[in-house]
């Protein structure tokens, strides 16, 4: 016997004359890349030997389309993101090539399980949460349909941070991705280039203008790696382009030879930092710093290499950039691009302001994913004067030229200029840069876009309204159904065709079967099994046994206040509190589950954590109510953990505070896998509502604009009153407070009852969880009573999938080049 989960040695399945050559290609990998023979060969050597194969077709199929592409000439977007959430490329490469049934032929021939195989990649630790899904699903959707695209972000070495739980407690890793390699990168060390920081910025008057002299910059080198990218049956292959931070100075030698070893390699570590960690934690200036320089870096980078590729095929015509080329600011983490290009048009080719102005202001297009405060960038003056020098210079003569505009279109509005600025406060406001700049900005959902033009960004819509626009999320449907539910697909196939894999409104067709009892039936073995190796996975990862029979309640997402984990979880110590009163109540059993980070110094959201683990050993461990509830939190949530759970959940928990959640693509893949949304009219839940039908799906709480009037009139009287009235409420505050289901410090929980009741600055309860919690109770309730009738369980359920195309990010990517772009399709 060899390799792992062997098959039966009868062989099914007799290989076509392709999948033989691949079964060739497989092993001569082995034997070439490795050096052994297939008996010797381990798991890993296989996975890696499977990826070279797809990679050589990629990578063909690459070179035909970069000649195309640089003959035709057409406009380029550049998507820059701090993050790119990628996931396992091996089975999302093999599906857009169309070869997933060859691969998986071809390795049971092997002795192989091809999902044993994908299991053995590491997921890529690029990104964190839905900002750097969205980016990879656009990346996968521009490719499809063929239009010229390339992301840009950093190559970070460890990711975000591996997550641990220790009794009960959140504790971060480093999150070693690439320790194995990366087989799908292509390291490119001849297009590095060289990044500033600090020093000191002299002008000169030479030949007629200004001239700008750097004294004592620090100099760290950037070196790409590219990843080319596949789409579905597309004609041509993407990249996304990885910059990583490396020093111009291998080592020391002087120090080395003198005996001071760390002091020979330090300014190499210290260079290198930039490209180790996304997110570094910022409640401390170095933090903070690392950030900024981060932010630099792969705008820097990016825009040299934009620049020079434009030189080579348009020469020094800078006037038709706008025309060559379009950059996309996902988020304000990329904004410096903007100065970043005045500083490379202006300094190193010799354009005036007006000149250089004009360009930059018809190539940048910004998404803004947030309605919080705190999120929207912005950087203490002095430290930004100090890392940046220049960019501080150009941020500076921005901000005045914006105030002599306003001063025009609103004058004498001092309150309503320094909201507007770039530069108030001793702080360079980067979203402000973005609105006094940008040709286009959109919000992610209709709610998210209302709430920016209607309030946060209302002055400058109000100065330029054709530039803003509203356009919904959307998800990459192809991997998060055909990869990670391939039953599933197979069974939408066999009954509608395999149009919907490239059109996915043929999804609709669905919708007569909702009623079909034999359509029903086999839907509800495929969740079922996909609830069975769930439950198989929770066994394994948690050790707890979960009864695949049960309501699976999942709620998986970065973990913030606002999300309402603490809400979920509150709901739960009352339904066990209910059952611990009355064990024989009629109660349908749930299993309730968990998957989130939260950010290294977010405190009150690890706290959080800790009291979902509290209530987790407590409900799981209590003989006294049969099993009736379980609660999962999983560690470590990654996209290949999201795939497990989304074909598995009966319940998506989307219970955000009403108007705080921008748009949300978890809700997207749950719906399309036939799970039941239990959420608030917020971000794209008000598109589904629109799209699903308010009878298939459950919403409850209180709206946007009734929370912004509870916020605004800040009646902590109302909180109070709700807390004295309801009995479950109360019960499980005061648990809070004093907690009965730990040993030592029963108040471990304080904080949590403090903000609840009484809030941090005077504004009790300031994301809802209070007012929406009777709501949120009689919603699942109404759930779980629906459950138990399994035909209209399955109709809802069926017809959530059915009305799920709407939500594709084909269709998204559609709009963006309709509304901003203005791509041409690659013939």
């Amino acid at each position: 016997m060899k390799g792992m989960n062997i098959l039966a040695e009868t062989k099914k399945h007799k290989l076509t004359q392709s999948e033989e050559a691949l079964k060739k290609e497989i092993v001569g990998k082995v034997e070439r890349h490795f050096g052994k023979s297939m008996d010797e060969a381990t798991p890993k050597m296989i996975y890696t030997a499977c990826a070279l194969t797809a990679r050589d077709r990629i990578m063909e199929k690459w070179s035909k389309s970069h000649k195309i592409v640089k003959r035709d000439g057409n406009k380029k977007l550049y998507y820059l993101s701090f993050e790119f959430l990628m996931g396992r490329l091996f089975s999302t490469n093999v599906l857009n090539l169309m070869l997933t049934d060859e691969y998986k032929n071809t390795l049971e021939d092997l002795g192989y399980d091809i999902n044993d195989i994908v299991e053995l990649e590491n997921d890529a630790g690029l990104g964190n949460g839905g900002l750097g899904r969205l980016a990879a699903c656009f990346i996968d959707s521009l490719t499809t349909l063929d239009l010229p695209a390339y992301g840009c972000t950093i190559r970070y070495e460890y990711g975000l941070f591996k997550q641990k739980i220790v009794d009960g407690y959140q504790i971060e890793l480093p999150d070693p991705w690439l320790e194995d390699g990366n087989v799908w990168e292509i390291p490119r060390p001849e297009e590095t280039v060289e990044v500033k920081f600090g020093g000191q910025v002299y002008t000169d008057w030479y030949d007629g203008r200004f001239s700008f002299r750097y004294e004592n910059s620090h100099t760290i080198l950037a070196m790409p790696y590219d990843v080319p990218l596949c789409g579905y049956d597309s004609k041509i292959v993407n990249k996304l382009r990885l910059w990583s931070a490396k020093s111009p100075d291998i080592m020391n030698m002087r120090e080395f030879n003198s005996g001071n070893y760390t002091r020979a390699v330090e300014e190499r570590q210290l260079a290198e930092v930039i490209s180790k960690v996304l997110y570094p934690e910022d409640n401390h200036n170095e933090g903070k710093e690392l950030r900024l320089k981060q932010q630099y870096f792969l705008v820097s980078a990016t825009l040299q290499w934009i620049i020079r590729e434009f030189k080579e095929r348009n020469g020094r015509d800078f006037k038709r950039l706008p025309e060559k080329v379009v950059l996309h600011i996902n988020d304000t983490h990329p904004t410096l691009a903007i100065p970043e290009l005045m500083r490379i048009l202006m300094d190193n080719e010799g354009l005036g302001w007006e000149e250089a102005w004009d360009i930059v202001t018809h190539v940048f297009a910004y998404t803004n994913h947030t309605v919080l405060s705190e999120a929207l960038e912005k950087w203490p003056i002095d430290m930004f004067k100090k890392v940046l020098p220049r960019i501080y210079m150009i941020a500076e003569e921005m901000n005045r030229r914006l105030m002599e505009y306003l001063n025009v279109v609103y004058p004498n509005d001092p309150a309503k200029h320094k909201y507007m600025a770039i530069i108030a406060d001793n702080q360079v406001f980067m979203a402000n840069m973005c609105l006094a700049t940008c040709f286009a900005v959109n919000g992610v959902s209709k709610l998210h876009t209302k709430i920016l033009v209607d309030d946060i960004f209302a002055d400058y819509y109000r100065l330029n309204k054709g530039r803003f626009f509203a356009i919904t999320n959307g998800i990459t449907f192809r991997r998060w159904i055909s990869n990670c539910n391939p039953d599933l697909a197979a069974l939408i196939t066999k009954t509608i065709g395999k149009k919907w894999l490239k059109d996915s409104m043929e999804l609709k067709k669905l919708a007569p079967y909702a009623k079909d009892k034999k359509f029903a039936a086999e839907f509800d073995a495929i969740k079922r099994a996909n609830k069975v190796k769930l439950a198989e996975f929770i066994k394994e990862q948690n050790h707890i046994d979960v009864n695949p029979d049960s309501i699976f309640d999942v709620q998986s997402k970065r973990l913030h206040e606002y999300k309402r984990q603490l809400m979920n979880v509150m709901h739960i110590m009352a339904e066990y509190n209910r059952l611990v009163e009355n064990p024989d109540m009629d109660f349908y059993p749930k299993t309730y589950i968990f998957a989130a980070k939260a950010a290294p110094g977010y405190t009150r959201a690890k706290l959080i954590i800790k009291l979902i683990s509290t209530i987790a050993d407590a409900v799981n461990n209590d003989p006294r109510i049969g099993g009736k509830i379980k609660v999962v939190f999983l560690e470590n949530y990654s996209v290949s953990i999201a795939e497990r759970l989304v074909v598995a959940a009966d319940i998506s928990e989307q219970i955000s505070t009403a108007g705080k959640e921008a748009s949300g693509t978890g809700n997207m893949k749950f719906m399309l896998n036939g799970a039941i949304t239990i959420g608030t009219l917020d971000g794209a839940n008000i598109e589904m509502l629109e799209q699903v039908g308010e009878e298939n799906i459950c919403i409850f709480g209180l709206k946007a604009d009734e929370v912004a009037a509870r916020l605004r009139y800040n009646d902590n009287s109302e909180v109070q009153n709700i807390y004295a009235q309801n009995r479950d409420l109360k019960l499980v505050i005061d648990q809070l407070l004093d907690c009965p289901y730990i040993e030592g410090s029963r108040q471990i929980f304080r904080d949590l009852y403090q903000t609840l009741m009484f809030g941090d600055y005077g504004y009790a309860d300031n994301y809802m969880v209070i007012r929406d919690f009777e709501a949120y109770m009689e919603a699942q309730n109404k759930l779980s009573q629906l459950y138990k009738d399994r035909d209209k369980w399955l109709e809802k359920a069926i017809m959530n999938t059915a009305m799920s195309g709407f939500f594709s990010s084909d269709r998204t990517i559609s709009e963006y080049n309709e509304k901003i772009w203005r791509l041409t399709p690659i013939k």
